[in-house]
């Protein structure tokens, strides 16, 4: 017999009126190219925030497929880092309330999961929902990357270019989150960074910058740079230092991706896709190779040299 959803968290008994209020969320354990949506997050946890609402972990996490950490001293147990996915209480530069969701993402019970969110959601009278994680491309660093958006309703996309054809990639927590709270009538976005295919598995802070941009957009909220900026800028100039000491061909291979990338743009200018442009467009079957490729190493196969 299943349980009620509401049996799968607690909340504060002092929470503010929340009404209007953005719920952000983004979970650990999926697909998150460059450590983009985790950069997100620490940093917007970096400041003052509080925690209003606590899940049940030990009904929605698989203990022995992802091992907390615990901490040896001498002769007996120190410390034991307990997984914790809770809903914070955060604000804006402009002292706007908003929330997010973070944590572990949900080894099972997913649908009961996606209801107690509903049901977080109706209560404080959340208006928008909001996730965020980083994608493996087929781009180089030295041109503009862009963010791929999807969301309950299209007008909620915004001017981001969506991405080619359909395709079947593995799913997520997050995605049938948003799914979810579409068919219940609430309204949800999902933004996707682009990160070159060749910095996956590398920390890359210049599309996190993308996703706040991005967030900011779409919520109204007034999100801080603050050291996302300096940590972006760092980062870049160790990849250049990295690429000009590394053999020639990581060189020829940021070159090509330069070419195909500046092939597409100029076909896209001049208003059509076809010709050239197609040739050089990956593929809905490329892009859910690239997916599955960098989940799977994820969870333990070959890394990509860096």
């Amino acid at each position: 017999m299943g349980f009620d959803p509401d049996d799968l968290y607690e909340v504060d008994s002092d929470v503010p009126d929340l009404t209007g209020a953005v719920l952000l969320h983004h979970f650990e354990g999926f697909m998150d190219a460059g450590s983009a949506g985790r950069l997100l997050a620490e940093h917007l946890l970096g400041g003052e925030h509080r925690v209003v609402a606590r899940f049940d972990v030990d009904r929605l996490i698989d203990y022995r497929s992802r091992r907390p950490t615990m901490t040896y001293a001498v002769d007996h147990w120190e410390d034991y880092d307990a997984p914790e996915l809770v809903v914070h209480l955060l604000h804006d530069a402009d002292e706007t309330p908003y929330l997010m969701l973070s944590g572990p993402e949900p080894d099972h019970d997913w649908e009961r999961f996606c209801a107690a969110v509903r049901n977080l959601v109706e209560r404080w009278g959340v208006r928008l929902t909001a996730g965020f994680h980083g994608i493996p491309m087929g781009a180089p660093h030295t041109r503009p990357l862009g963010v791929t958006a999807h969301a309950t309703r299209q007008d909620l996309v915004g001017e981001h270019q969506p991405l080619p054809n359909r395709m079947q990639v593995p799913g997520s927590a997050a995605a049938l989150l948003e799914y979810r709270l579409g068919e219940w009538g609430h309204d949800a976005v999902g933004f996707a960074a682009h990160v070159p295919h060749y910095l996956a598995q590398s920390t890359y802070p210049a599309a996190s910058l993308n996703l706040l941009d991005a967030l900011g957009r779409a919520t109204g909220l007034n999100l801080a740079v603050g050291e996302l900026r300096e940590a972006a800028d760092l980062a870049s100039a160790e990849i250049e230092r990295q690429i000009a000491a590394s053999d020639e061909n990581a060189a020829d291979v940021v070159r090509a991706l330069e070419r195909q990338y500046d092939a597409f743009v100029e076909a896209t200018e001049k208003g059509s896709l076809l010709a050239e442009s197609v040739e050089h467009m990956p593929t809905a079957e490329e892009l859910g190779t690239q997916f599955e490729r960098f989940l799977a190493e994820q969870n333990g196969g070959d890394s990509p040299e860096r």
